[in-house]
């Protein structure tokens, strides 16, 4: 009898037992299932407000300088050199004889012309005393008086071959080319010096679709150069062009006034500075808010402690500040550091 109640006891221990185990491995299972408390972790951020200001045209373009005016001195008429009276370098001045051609066969047939033209003058005017006392007729006098016309025409084209032996300066400047030399003999149409003329000189420069409408005819553009350093020198837009090259860029030219003291020579490389403040006022933001490029701008805004992506539409790049054309409003805070651990809803801190 005794050995049942032990069994019994023992049985009522070992289901205790079970039922203590159970209920214990619950609580640790509803433990480890209750939800977890989670604390805010807001994102340290650097932002800045979009603002308006003054647009400002921002175009620095590295260009080559021309001359403003580049001419050749031709031979008109073929034949030797008998002088030349210039060197390279030499300043010359428009009409000025810068060489001479052999005008031997020119100085005779004006000499020819001008014993013709004179023996026909007589002519005409004894005919006419004969016409006028009935010993000549009309006919004949009018035939005189053509030859005669002849023979002065005759005599003017003498003379010009001969002014055309003296080969003179088409412009005025510097003599850049001499590719003749006295004593040796010249086609007409030969080049006998180039001159150019650097009192003005053209940079000229290509401009972008976007940039080229920024631009226009009669704006003060400042040029320097590193021959130069710290002079700058006054440029004015004189050209623009209405069509653009295959690249889609258009030539500008800026007319430089050149000075004795500092003179800028043709093909030095040159810097054209368009910069100019504007009374529009525009939306900017810092570079660096942009997550995407130029192209693809958006940024994040903070709206009441947390980020938002938005999209935005840039204009020109002002220094270190872009123009925003649309999708930002004067006033709205946007991230400027630390986007690469934002999405939308992310809280965020704004550090200095």
């Amino acid at each position: 009898m005794k050995t049942k109640y032990i069994i019994i006891l023992v049985g009522i221990a070992i289901v205790g037992l079970i039922v203590y185990k159970l209920a214990s491995n619950k609580k640790k299972l509803d433990e480890k299932n209750k939800p977890v408390q989670v604390t805010s972790v807001r994102i340290p951020v650097k932002a800045a407000p979009a603002k308006e200001q003054l647009q400002e045209i921002n175009i620095m373009k590295t260009g080559s300088l021309a001359p403003f005016k580049e001419a050749k001195a031709l031979a008109v008429t073929g034949g030797n050199l008998l002088q030349v009276r210039f060197e390279l370098g030499d300043r010359v001045s428009k009409g000025q004889v810068l060489a001479v051609t052999d005008n031997q066969s020119a100085r005779l047939d004006l000499q020819k012309a001008e014993s013709n033209a004179a023996k026909l003058r007589n002519d005409l005017n004894t005919y006419t005393e004969l016409l006028q006392g009935k010993a000549a007729t009309q006919e004949k006098v009018n035939d005189i008086r053509q030859n005669y016309m002849d023979a002065v025409t005759q005599v003017n084209l003498s003379r010009k071959n001969l002014a055309d032996a003296a080969i003179k300066a088409p412009t005025s400047g510097i003599i850049s080319s001499k590719p003749v030399e006295q004593g040796v003999f010249v086609n007409a149409g030969s080049e006998v010096a180039t001159i150019v003329d650097l009192s003005r000189a053209k940079v000229q420069v290509y401009l972008t679709e976007a940039e080229v409408y920024k631009v226009e005819q009669g704006q003060k553009v400042k040029i320097t150069t590193e021959v130069y350093p710290g002079k700058v020198f006054a440029g004015t837009v004189s050209f623009i062009s209405p069509q653009a090259d295959a690249t889609h860029n258009y030539l500008v030219e800026i007319l430089v006034y050149n000075t004795q003291r500092a003179i800028l020579r043709s093909g030095t490389f040159v810097y054209a500075d368009f910069s100019k403040k504007t009374r529009q006022q525009v939306l900017v933001i810092p570079r660096e808010a942009l997550t995407e490029s130029i192209k693809d701008a958006a940024v994040y805004v903070i709206q009441n402690g947390t980020v938002k992506r938005r999209t935005i539409q840039t204009g020109a790049e002002m220094g270190t500040m872009v123009q925003v054309t649309s999708g930002l409003s004067a006033g709205e805070q946007v991230v400027t550091s630390g986007q690469i651990n934002l999405k939308d809803g992310t809280q965020v801190s704004i550090s200095n």
